[in-house]
């Protein structure tokens, strides 16, 4: 098993951003100090060795640092879920809700391939959205989710409730978006 590594101490936590009285949990303090990364990274692995996966999906875009070296490390294909526009031939696409308005995510159609179990990974769980859209997008492609993985989740926004029936883990839980 990975060395437990103290995740909250390389997280940065901005206050004031994206608005006054936020605090924003930067996950790129873990990208600046390769034990943190390298323990994000193992225990991904190490979780889900025997979970018989046959892709990993990587969110757009902090999603991408941390599930490439979890697919490379497995020997799994990578499936990007992009924001629309990014992907050339076909896609399948998603439009879901965002606090203050909506996004669209897309994936190559040909990279799902039917029954294929999927692991999705994304740096931060905040309301869910994205990750709800991308699991539905995979399951429109006939793959099954097995799984979300994430580095940082926000339980206060109540993703659970958005992402029910998923089988989701965290490295790491804040329960509060205020600076206190």
């Amino acid at each position: 098993m990975a060395a437990e590594f103290d995740l909250d101490a390389v997280i940065r936590k901005v206050p004031d951003f994206p608005k006054p009285g936020i605090l924003f949990y930067d996950v790129t303090g873990i990208l600046v100090h390769p034990r943190a990364f390298a323990y994000c990274v193992e225990v991904a692995c190490q979780r889900y060795a025997a979970a018989g996966l046959d892709a990993i999906a990587a969110i757009d875009a902090r999603g991408f640092v941390f599930a490439s070296p979890i697919a490379y490390k497995m020997g799994l294909p990578l499936i990007l879920v992009r924001k629309n526009g990014k992907l050339p031939g076909r896609t399948i696409k998603r439009r879901f809700a965002l606090e203050y308005g909506e996004d669209t995510v897309e994936v190559h159609r040909g990279d799902v391939k039917a029954g294929q179990k999927v692991l999705i990974v994304d740096d931060l769980i905040a309301t869910g959205g994205t990750l709800k859209a991308a699991a539905d997008i995979l399951a429109e492609a006939g793959a099954v989710v097995s799984g979300i993985f994430a580095i940082i989740g926000l339980p206060f926004l109540n993703y659970h409730n958005v992402l029910a029936g998923h089988e989701i883990v965290t490295l790491i839980d804040y329960h509060s978006e205020h600076i206190e």
